[in-house]
């Protein structure tokens, strides 16, 4: 059963990958006698700082929430709440067949660099994504059998109908670069959006500076600051000590002492992420269905929601703000008895595994995972790792027993399609139904085909969804226009203000 909890029982989690399901509120606006300082400087505390700058070739949502919207722009985008908007395009309209998309390319857009931005330039990214499989998403564009371009009009062609396509070019897979640009992509930045990346100095905080070229409206302020703050007490500490104007990825139970002397208020935002538990099935025990299926039963889903504040259950790989979501509590519910005998029968009853963890992670769902599964005579050793550790062991070289992240991404149904995605499942009736949905014409079948898999899925226990939660952020009373939906995921900070005094 779907559970909602208030915020004031509230322990939320912060991370790189996070989560949600509240409802959203609008971020405080100032007062009425407030006049919003174009020259001021706005300092954002973060919780996982990108190991590069590299958004072609680096895993990891701490790069969205920087650059995509804020320095770099696709031909469309995409609101917080999902809706797809244009971006470097004016316009665009996509055949009735669904095979044709054409974009109209606006007028007078330079790069950070000074340079114009062509049509060739559109040309030249969307292809080379296509083409470089080591390019994150380069799948999403596989269909794509031509892009080319007349004048200011930009024509891609598809092989056959994806309905995700629109919402593709909205991510990574669609950000356009300039053609022959020398920048050093992992240090940093040449995009067209409304901030140029000033200064990174590692460790420590990422600068942004409004683009006076930018071909929209200016940014409301003229400085962003990503401050990267791990520790959740650490950026209290800061945000009372007037060190940071916005707190996000903040933690709930603290919501009282930040709001105490009335200078923040503490806002919650619905988010698409996933409290995700990666179970290795390659080999070994993890490769019993049956011990997948006793460590879901063995968790008790309620108390973990409980236990963070925020959110709502989730028992499937989508979660309820995406198309294709499912109820699917009846396919693993909260039995020890039940997960106990399912070890027995595998002859698996003293079963020790590792759970690895990023440090930037609180302990409250590892303590209630460790104690969940040593009641059905599972040991479990909690490794917490540096986020870079956790890239090249789990995602790339798949060295873990269960891994547990908050993925962030909307709409990322494909990695259950994907058998060399960290996860490992391979499926070919899921990957069937995921490659139909694609090709569907009409949301609505396209929809009831994910849930068809994802059900698939989360039958075959192929790993555990341990909460779908919310996104918390702690506003300061001189900021409005503060995103507050999906902020976990992606960070357009264009519209933000600060107030003077």
């Amino acid at each position: 059963m779907l559970r909602r909890t208030p915020l004031a029982a509230a322990v939320l989690m912060a991370g790189a990958l996070a989560l949600t399901a509240c409802t959203s509120q609008p971020s405080p606006a100032p007062s009425t006698s407030a006049v919003a300082d174009p020259n001021a400087s706005v300092t954002v505390r973060m919780v996982a700082e990108p190991g590069n700058l590299d958004i072609r070739e680096t895993a990891g949502a701490a790069l969205d929430q920087l650059l995509i919207d804020n320095v770099y722009q696709g031909l469309v985008s995409r609101t917080p709440e999902q809706d797809i908007t244009p971006a470097l395009a004016s316009d665009y309209e996509v055949s009735e067949d669904g095979l044709t998309y054409t974009f109209t390319l606006r007028e007078g857009v330079v790069f950070h660099d000074g340079q114009p931005l062509t049509p060739q330039d559109v040309v030249w990214s969307l292809t080379q994504v296509r083409d470089n499989p080591s390019y994150r998403d380069a799948q999403r564009l596989a269909g794509v059998t031509s892009v080319t371009a007349d004048g200011q009009t930009i024509t891609v062609t598809l092989s056959q109908p994806d309905s995700s396509f629109l919402w593709n070019l909205t991510g990574r897979a669609g950000l356009v670069l300039k053609e022959g640009d020398a920048t050093d992509r992992k240090t940093a930045a040449n995009g067209t959006g409304p901030f140029t990346l000033s200064s990174w100095r590692q460790g420590d905080n990422v600068t942004l500076q409004r683009f006076d070229g930018y071909w929209g409206d200016p940014a409301g302020v003229a400085e962003v600051v990503f401050a990267y703050i791990p520790d959740t007490q650490a950026a209290l500490n800061a945000a009372l000590a007037g060190e940071v104007d916005v707190v996000t990825g903040f933690d709930a139970n603290l919501s009282e002492q930040i709001e105490a002397n009335g200078d923040f208020a503490v806002e919650v935002g619905a988010s698409t992420d996933k409290a995700t538990l990666a179970m290795n099935a390659s080999d070994g025990p993890l490769s019993d269905v049956r011990v997948r299926q006793a460590i879901r039963q063995a968790i008790d889903h309620d108390a973990i929601v409980e236990a963070i504040g925020v959110g709502q259950t989730q028992y499937g790989p989508i979660p309820e703000l995406d198309p294709g979501y499912e109820d699917l509590s009846d396919v693993a519910p909260h039995d020890p008895d039940a997960a106990r005998e399912l070890l027995a029968e595998a002859g698996a009853e003293d079963l020790e595994l590792t759970l690895t963890v990023p440090d930037f992670y609180g302990t409250t769902v590892s303590q209630i995972l460790v104690s969940n599964l040593h009641d059905v005579g599972v040991t479990l050793e909690v490794e917490v790792v540096e986020f870079s550790a956790w890239l090249n062991d789990v995602y790339v070289n798949r060295d873990y027993d269960l891994s547990f992240v908050l993925h962030t991404e909307a709409r990322d149904f494909e990695n259950w399609a994907d058998p060399e995605y960290y996860f490992g499942y391979d499926n070919p009736e899921v990957q069937e139904l995921f490659a139909q949905s694609l090709a569907a014409t009409d949301e609505d079948e396209a929809a009831e085909l994910l849930a068809e898999a994802a059900r698939i899925v989360s039958e075959d226990h192929a790993a555990d969804w341990l909460y779908n939660g919310a996104s918390v952020v702690a506003v300061g009373d001189s900021i409005a226009g503060m995103p507050t939906v999906n902020v976990n995921e992606r960070l357009n900070l264009a519209e933000i203000t600060k107030s003077e005094g």
